[in-house]
């Protein structure tokens, strides 16, 4: 019998690893709060569309806010843990700008007024978490970086 690593990117992405699902966050960021709005900017089919804000708002990464009574609506506005995954579409957003553009589709400035260019650092140090500054420790018994142990 096979067992899948314990791993919270996994976990992460039954919540969040859909292209629309992104795209509504994406939306969201910008300030596009209303289906109507985000429906036409991300071009989702209506039906997926409702399904992705659906399991979004389960998930607590959204929450529904009602702007309207009669008839009821409403609008979609990110949780904290919502408003947590920005620096993830910062950074994937960043990898797509230098990998897949030609030129960037837009570009984000900075309250002092440089192009914003994020980057992951070390909360404790302030020092930038490139490729060997970090080692993996597992929490998992039985599980190393090579997988499962006998």
């Amino acid at each position: 019998m096979t067992t899948a690593r314990p791993c919270s990117i996994a976990d992460a992405l039954g919540v969040i690893g859909e292209k629309y699902s992104l795209l509504v966050l994406r939306e969201v960021f910008f300030g596009v709060h209303r289906f109507d709005a985000i429906a036409r900017n991300i071009g989702a089919p209506r039906d997926i569309l409702a399904a992705r804000l659906r399991h979004l708002v389960e998930a607590g990464v959204l929450e529904k806010v009602a702007y309207s009574e009669r008839p009821p609506r409403f609008e979609y506005r990110p949780t904290e843990a919502g408003k947590e995954l920005r620096p993830v579409l910062l950074l994937l957003s960043q990898w797509g700008d230098r990998h897949l553009a030609d030129r960037p589709p837009v570009v984000l400035e900075h309250s002092c007024g440089a192009d914003l260019d994020p980057v992951v650092t070390c909360r404790s140090c302030g020092e930038p978490a490139g490729a060997g500054s970090y080692t993996a420790r597992f929490q998992i018994p039985g599980w190393t970086a090579a997988g499962a142990t006998a």
